[in-house]
């Protein structure tokens, strides 16, 4: 009961319906479609079978551009076991700047700008960067930060998810 009720508290904290995030301490990442920077479109369904990194951030952001270089470092540690990351730039990010952060930072995974603003929203109503989302193979939502992680938490974390099956 404690631990239903706990979810319930973190469910209300992210706007999320009790109903919708309880499912044995975890959220269905919500159904998205993410537009990246090459105008491709990526979807929540197409990360299935891979832990994912959702973050939100911005350029203008002092906190999100310290922590790049340590997304970038995890990202190209797991990424060939199964591993994706997707930075997912605020809607009042001008696109302009973060395609030049992307490619003066040589950003190696999937960067989507959230033009409206519904990603953010459907997300949570993210509004506080960095916001950071965990998702499983299953494509649940296992762990969210608000500020920058602990890399080494985080990538034990990242370990434990990619071993199962």
């Amino acid at each position: 009961m404690k631990r239903l009720l706990y979810a319930a508290a973190i469910a209300a904290v992210l706007g999320l319906g009790a109903a919708a995030f309880w499912h044995g301490g975890t959220a269905a990442a919500p159904a998205s479609t993410f537009v990246l920077l090459d105008g491709s479109r990526q979807t929540t369904a197409d990360l299935r079978g891979k832990v994912t990194l959702v973050n939100f951030w911005a350029t203008s952001c002092t906190t999100c551009v310290a922590e790049m270089p340590e997304i970038v470092a995890t990202y190209d540690k797991y990424k060939d076991r199964g591993f994706e990351t997707l930075a997912v730039a605020m809607s009042y990010d001008p696109p302009s700047y973060v395609v030049n952060f992307t490619e003066t930072r040589k950003l190696p995974f999937k960067v989507a700008i959230d033009n409206t603003g519904a990603v953010a929203k459907a997300w949570g109503d993210v509004q506080l960067t960095p916001s950071t989302f965990i998702v499983n193979k299953r494509g649940e939502i296992v762990k969210s930060f608000v500020g920058a992680p602990d890399f080494a938490a985080l990538h034990k974390l990242i370990e434990r998810l990619l071993a199962e099956a």
